[in-house]
């Protein structure tokens, strides 16, 4: 295979060093984590309590298990969908087609787990198998990824993706050098990236709400608001399914370890921290400060939907009446940028709503242990980092017109503030 031509982007993450060490530190980090909410300390910071042994991780029922869930996801997105959306421009100037049935797969797999459930499913069991299918898990991110990154080298140049093709095999493996792998019409990012992580976290949500019942006769409040909350996120994320075709994942990233890792390792088994929290650290919570909690997660919900279904809308037609009388910035690209409505609050408004988000499923873990606010100081790391990159890439794309949004909007997600 010829090597891709013109400049390579600039390497991330600390270059091939930063991607080693983020190939060890992403899975510990997961791990320390799945360890701390079930000790009794709760520490976030130090070391675990204990280490478990080789026989605590690897469980065949919980291998079994962990193929069922991405058959039974991968069957899902095979069925009919109410919709097929076409992505971006790619550089052969082709576009791909994507299966909308996200959400869809969400009801079936709801009603699969009650339909188990009540035919005897032991879904409070799930509590416990934790550890071993975060770690059958992380073998198939290792797997899967090393199977990427061979599928790439057959892969034609047009198919590659902009930061992940270095020449260094580990940082490749990492960032990933195919942008959109397929076989036949099966997208493997696409599928990852919203269905076996994102269902699978409100699982174990779920699961752990049940073995609360179990121990305590009822969940709690606390658990029920932490249920409640990240249930609407992901329903909403897999309802808006369309939206993501737009995604820096989608359009700029490659599909490799980072991603791979990311969407079937480490969303489920971190961002379902707070409810891991709280089977074993329960909180009491009254109807006042649990109002006050449901309004902060509200609020947060408001500015995220309403500034993505804005610039959601303004993408497909300007000139739809919702943001027809809104001032926008030509560019030199032909596309104009949103300078006032959400978009002129902030540079990703978006981003502030997510935040906001992350605080309220926090707040019903109480204040004692900094652990549950674990997902609140990542998602900030993270989203600041991915604002950086947009910025680049903006500033690359839109030149001129980019610095005079800048300018206009000062602030890039907090305002006033950052």
């Amino acid at each position: 295979m010829a090597p891709p031509q013109g400049p390579r982007a600039p390497l991330e993450f600390g270059g091939p060093l930063g991607a080693a060490a983020l190939l060890l530190l992403l899975p510990a980090t997961m791990f320390h984590l799945l360890l701390a909410a079930r000790s009794g300390p709760a520490r976030l910071l130090g070391p675990p309590a204990s280490l478990p042994g080789l026989e605590a991780l690897w469980s065949p029922r919980a291998l079994l298990l962990w193929l069922a869930w991405l058959g039974l996801q991968a069957a899902l997105y095979l069925l009919p969908a109410r919709k097929v959306a076409e992505g971006q421009e790619l550089k052969d100037k082709s576009r791909l087609r994507y299966p909308i049935n996200g959400f869809q797969a969400l009801v079936l797999t709801a009603l699969l787990v009650g339909l188990g459930v009540s035919a005897g499913l032991p879904l409070g069991a799930l509590p416990e198998m934790l550890l071993p299918l975060a770690f059958v898990a992380t073998l198939t991110a290792f797997i899967f990824s090393l199977f990427l990154y061979m599928k790439a080298q057959v892969a034609p140049v047009s198919a590659l993706a902009p930061g992940g093709n270095s020449g260094n095999p580990i940082y490749d493996f990492f960032l990933g050098r195919e942008l959109n792998p397929r076989i036949c019409f099966f997208d493997f990012k696409y599928f990852c990236e919203l269905r076996p992580g994102l269902i699978g976290w409100v699982l174990i949500n779920l699961a752990l709400l049940v073995k609360e019942a179990e121990l305590r006769g009822s969940p709690s409040l606390a658990m029920w608001l932490v249920n409640g909350f990240q249930l609407l996120y992901v329903g909403d994320a897999l309802w808006h399914e369309e939206a993501v075709l737009t995604t820096m994942d989608i359009t700029h990233d490659g599909f490799g370890f980072m991603l791979a890792f990311g969407d079937i390792a480490w969303v489920p088994f971190t961002y379902s921290l707070q409810a891991q929290f709280l089977l074993r650290h329960p909180q009491p919570l009254g109807l006042p400060m649990a109002s006050a909690i449901c309004l902060i997660n509200a609020i947060g919900y408001y500015i995220f939907r309403g500034a993505n279904s804005q610039k959601n809308t303004f993408r497909k037609n300007p000139s739809d009446p919702r943001v027809a009388g809104l001032e926008t910035i030509s560019t030199a690209t032909g596309r104009k940028l949103l300078v006032s409505g959400w978009w002129g609050m902030v540079r990703h408004p978006n981003y502030l709503g997510d935040l906001i988000m992350a605080l309220a499923w926090s707040l019903p873990c109480g204040v004692s242990h900094l652990l549950p606010y674990f997902y609140l100081l990542y998602f900030t790391a993270l989203l600041v980092h991915r604002e950086a990159r947009d910025e680049r890439q903006c500033l690359q794309k839109y030149g001129l017109a980019w610095q005079e949004y800048c300018r206009r909007v000062p602030y890039r997600i907090m305002p006033y503030i950052y």
